[in-house]
């Protein structure tokens, strides 16, 4: 008897869907937390890469979708950083800076990312979440790149500030067996867990290096909430249901991170960053991103706070 394959395609569609929602369905109800403190507190921050409206109707969008406040890079100009403090009490939004150096030689790079943090963390007017550094590069030396962690940890103390470095690739903590070096020699490092990098760099969801994961999520204060798989650092859409198993193994990663900041009592602050083109996949020629960057983004924040507050 022959098969109607377009029925045959749309039954399997339709069962692959309702698997995917029964999915989700999970993921979005509260974790339990048999030690939870009470003190615990959970941010959930946008990101404006890829936003292509003004600072304020940014932080206006922001506000209305729900989210707790933005990461955004540490404006280097005076009159950037009045503009943004400004929005930040209009709309009553919390934030995080980012901060880096991007020079190829170590000592420029270095001096760079030094006078940005250190202006980050010093200023009088508006005292940030925590401040993620894309740190170093992935070919400066070890004892090159431990420098910048150097330079944290004393900043951290004398601030009373968050500072976590991220693991990103090109930059310091690029790849698993790296980052082990530092997390296992620096006692101070703490981390922005950015893990769609690492299963990109390694081609695996990392089933081969769960001690060296199970090690790095001690050292986690804040997380990037994206989705990467092993083939590439985001998937088209965390909705679909060819990207279950990315989606539940991320997922696993970050109920780790958040059972461990409900038993101390800690603030856990997490920022939804599917980014754009390139980053998002398109279609050929016409460069059409597949999915909406901002919805998923969204969606991702409404997930994430069901499951953690």
């Amino acid at each position: 008897m022959t098969v109607n394959r377009r029925k045959f395609l749309q039954t399997t569609t339709s069962a692959s869907t309702a698997l995917l929602l029964s999915s989700l369905n999970v993921l979005a109800a509260p974790m339990s937390a048999t030690d939870s403190d009470s003190n615990f507190k959970l941010k959930l921050l946008a990101t404006n890469w890829g936003f292509n409206g003004t600072l304020d109707e940014y932080c206006a969008k922001v506000k209305k979708e729900g989210y707790d406040g933005i990461e955004i890079w540490w404006p280097t100009q005076k009159a950037e950083q009045d503009t943004l403090f400004a929005l930040l009490i209009k709309y009553q939004l919390e934030v995080g800076f980012l901060t880096a150096g991007n020079e190829s030689n170590y000592k420029d790079h270095f001096d760079t990312f030094k006078k940005m943090i250190d202006a980050a963390a010093r200023n009088t007017t508006q005292k940030p979440l925590y401040i993620n550094c894309h740190s170093g590069r992935d070919y400066f030396s070890y004892k090159d790149n431990r420098t910048f962690i150097d330079h944290t940890t004393l900043l951290a103390k004398q601030t009373g500030i968050k500072i976590c470095h991220e693991t990103h690739r090109s930059r310091m903590l690029y790849s698993a067996p790296v980052a082990r070096r530092f997390i296992e020699t620096l006692p101070s490092l703490r981390i922005t867990f950015d893990v769609s990098h690492w299963c990109n760099v390694h081609e695996t969801l990392l089933q081969d290096q769960q001690d060296t994961v199970g090690m790095t999520l001690q050292r986690v204060d804040h997380i990037h909430a994206r989705i990467g798989h092993p083939e590439g650092p985001q998937v088209n859409d965390p909705r679909a249901p060819e990207w279950d198993n990315a989606v539940k193994a991320h997922f696993k990663w970050w109920d780790k991170v958040a059972e461990i900041k409900k038993n101390k009592g800690e603030v856990l602050t997490i920022l939804t960053e599917f980014g754009p083109p390139d980053y998002m996949p398109t279609e050929p020629y016409s460069r059409k991103p597949l999915s909406d960057q901002w919805a998923v983004n969204v969606y991702m924040m409404q997930l994430l706070r069901k499951r953690y507050s």
